[in-house]
């Protein structure tokens, strides 16, 4: 290979740059980042999932940092939603791939959260720089071989490496490089107007964490709890509504509020923040889109680059880090001269899409209001092609952002100990879902009854227990004739390669082995 600057340059330190310049900096290789921003800076989409807080961040080394953060535990979601009056929710601990000690997500400020990961990545010996925005790809022949920039003096600079990575959100320009089309949905052409409030309600008990969506005629309203008196607020609008928003967010977002009984009755005694960073109402286009090709020879696209989808489920930061987990797998491995760079990025390419059709596939059906909410947990049985679970399994097996089943997301504690305890806290649980708690919301024992759901809780605890005590072993491909991620998660292993002859030979190509 040629000398470069660096093996990876990342473009972009939200979420997906920072998962994927870490994991491929954990495997000894040479990373830049280029971050245009001085962290910490605002950014929107504060609901994470279970597989992003207890998969993907303990890949990252930052559960620590998590838990030292003190963000709002989010336990599942309250949606108002199809033509019940009544608001339902949902609990994570009912997938069984969710169940145990992970059966939580947070709510984040990003700020801080990430903040948080940029940080991490430097400790893990990325050269993170910051006011440092790309301006293109360079190309040798027909591969992307690095990218100019300008730096924070505003000198135009370049950096050469094997890969590119561009996280660099929507609006970067650097996806071009890969060369194919971004196409949006005809569907989810949405525009989300939001702020900021203190002193907002909140839902009784455990379920005060949980994210609330609510539909109104004119579309819903997310009503994110950030901490004990903040709370997110945010209208989801068709895009018809453009002119209306862009002649007074406040007023737009305050009648859109309005509209929606459940979330006027919450913000009832509440104040918008006025001052500050969550002082401004802003405007955020949320149009679903995918590119029709995630890489090219030396470059591929991660997060927003690569795809976004309609934000109702907190899906943003679940696809951006799996897409920056996947690229750090392929550049890993072809780094490594375990595979050739067409299988592994074919592997990327396949899983991302996967992971964003399923999403996209029951978001159609989800939109339907006209409909109850049992059609819902169908629809995700059937778009998940769950075998073997029930329809509220299936859901929150969606939802959680469990349905890829790779183990790097959503693997347990390895301490059998755990799941004791665990197993009364979901005990406790079961019992709070039961009738005498309607008012609150919770409408599962209306579609199960506390002695099913507990039956299913129990089972759950076994199979996770299962797993995560029983021999090391690959995970059976997801895609024919596909890959598996290695027993660490960071790079890709041929199946028909016994596991233990793979690291072997891994270990044995690493620097002083």
């Amino acid at each position: 290979m040629p000398q470069t600057d660096f093996d990876v340059v990342v473009v972009g330190g939200g979420p997906a740059g920072s998962t994927a310049a870490t994991l491929i900096a954990k495997e000894g290789h040479r990373v830049a980042l280029l971050e245009k921003e001085r962290f910490p800076r605002y950014q929107i989409g504060e609901s994470l999932l279970p597989a992003t807080v207890h998969g993907v961040c303990r890949l990252l080394d930052v559960t620590e940092d998590m838990e030292a953060a003190g963000f709002q535990v989010k336990r599942g979601g309250s949606f108002r939603w199809g033509t019940s009056p009544e608001p339902w929710n949902f609990l994570f601990a009912l997938s069984p791939k969710l169940s145990g000690p992970t059966s939580y997500a947070y709510q984040v400020d990003r700020m801080t959260f990430d903040h948080i990961l940029l940080k991490n990545a430097a400790r893990h010996g990325v050269d993170v720089r910051e006011e440092s925005a790309a301006l293109e790809a360079v190309r040798t022949g027909g591969r992307v071989t690095g990218v100019r920039y300008t730096d924070p003096d505003g000198h135009h600079r370049e950096l050469s490496a094997f890969y590119v990575l561009d996280a660099s959100g929507n609006t970067g320009r650097l996806h071009r490089a890969v060369g194919g089309i971004r196409h949006y949905s005809d569907f989810f052409k949405n525009l989300a107007v939001f702020g900021y409030f203190e002193g907002g309600k909140r839902l009784p008990g455990p379920d005060r964490g949980n994210i609330l969506c609510a539909a109104f005629d004119e579309g819903w309203i997310w009503y994110i709890p950030l901490s004990d008196t903040l709370t997110s607020v945010g209208a989801v609008l068709n895009r018809d509504q453009a002119g209306r928003i862009q002649a007074d967010r406040e007023k737009t977002l305050l009648e859109s509020i309005e509209r929606c009984d459940i979330v006027r009755d919450y913000l009832s005694e509440a104040t918008r923040v006025t001052e500050g960073t969550y002082g401004e109402i802003r405007v955020r286009k949320d149009y679903s889109y995918a590119n029709s090709a995630f890489w090219a020879p030396g470059i591929a696209l991660i997060g927003d680059a690569a795809c976004f989808i309609d934000p109702v489920f907190s899906t943003g930061v679940h696809l951006a880090t799996y897409g920056g987990l996947l690229a750090a797998r392929s550049v890993n491995s072809v780094l490594a001269g375990d595979l050739p760079e067409e299988r592994v990025f074919t592997e990327f390419e396949s899983r991302y899409r996967r992971e964003y059709a399923v999403f996209y596939e029951f978001l159609s059906a989800f939109y339907d209001m006209q409909v109850h909410e049992d059609s819902y947990f169908w629809k995700a049985r059937k778009v998940t092609r769950a075998e073997g679970l029930g329809d509220m399994e299936a859901f929150t097996t969606l939802v959680g952002g469990a349905f890829s089943g790779e183990k790097a997301l959503v693997d347990a504690e390895t301490m059998t100990s755990k799941f004791a305890t665990s197993s009364a806290e979901l005990a406790d649980a079961v019992a709070r879902t039961g009738p005498a708690r309607t008012e609150t919301g919770e409408r599962m024992s209306a579609l199960f009854g506390p002695p099913v759901v507990g039956e299913v809780m129990e089972e759950m605890n076994r199979i996770q227990r299962r797993g995560v005590t029983g021999p090391e072993t690959l995970e059976a491909p997801l895609l024919d004739g596909g890959l598996v991620p290695s027993p660490d998660g960071l790079r890709w292993v041929d199946p028909a390669v016994p596991a233990a002859e793979s690291e072997a030979e891994a270990e044995a190509e690493r620097p002083g082995a």
